[in-house]
């Protein structure tokens, strides 16, 4: 692929009309930052376009980046079972992440995950808007303090905020939880379990006010 200069924005590359179809084929040529350069390929969200709950992560994996899907590896892995425990079927609800493109560093033969920085992410955020305004979730969870400042700014504290509710621009119930791949981390087995109980916990919340809502339909 030749390289070209990023333009650090990405909304030219978002197609007029932008059907799932064509959001899905246009991300492939976007050079709205770097990262596409190194990257196998963009990973756009998947879903119905009718789901009611959008998920948002941070960026793909090297399994994604590989595969082309979002959350197929081991994060994905952990929150297929997360949302089970919690009642949630992950068939009706949307995956993306807020960076479309996996961003790492080589060791050896390993890729290694990097964290996107501000400009990357806020180059990318023209996609992010753009599958949000066709989905129209009523519920979106952002997975970890990059997707929660994605949405949020800057200023927002994952850590203070975590699991609360509020009425957004982009959804009339948007809340943050930890990201899967932050319990992959945990030091030992008996901190891992704490630390998914309490992720559990915070997707129960998200189960309650789904229904509550669907109730009220």
């Amino acid at each position: 692929m030749p390289i070209t200069k990023p333009t650090w924005n990405a909304a030219e590359f978002i197609p007029e009309h932008a059907t799932p179809r064509a959001l899905r084929e246009a991300v492939q040529r976007c050079r709205g930052c770097d990262l596409y350069a190194h990257a196998t390929q963009a990973v756009f969200g998947e879903g119905p376009n009718s789901a009611e709950i959008l998920f948002i992560g941070e960026q793909p994996g090297d399994e994604e980046d590989r595969q082309g899907h979002p959350f197929v590896g081991p994060s994905g892995k952990l929150l297929d079972r997360a949302l089970a425990d919690a009642g949630i079927d992950r068939s009706v609800t949307y995956v993306t992440n807020a960076v479309k493109h996996f961003k790492f560093e080589e060791r050896g033969k390993r890729r290694l995950h990097k964290k996107p920085n501000t400009l990357e992410i806020r180059a990318c955020r023209p996609w992010l808007e753009a599958e949000i305004n066709l989905i129209q979730p009523r519920i979106i969870v952002c997975l970890g303090a990059t997707a929660a400042q994605a949405i949020f700014g800057s200023s927002y504290r994952l850590t203070k905020e975590r699991g609360q509710f509020v009425e957004n621009s982009w959804a009339p119930n948007v809340t943050s939880t930890v990201h899967p791949s932050s319990i992959l981390r945990a030091p030992d087995d008996e901190q891992r379990h704490l630390e998914y109980e309490k992720f559990v916990a915070d997707l129960k919340k998200v189960e309650r006010r789904w229904k509550s809502l669907r109730r009220r339909a």
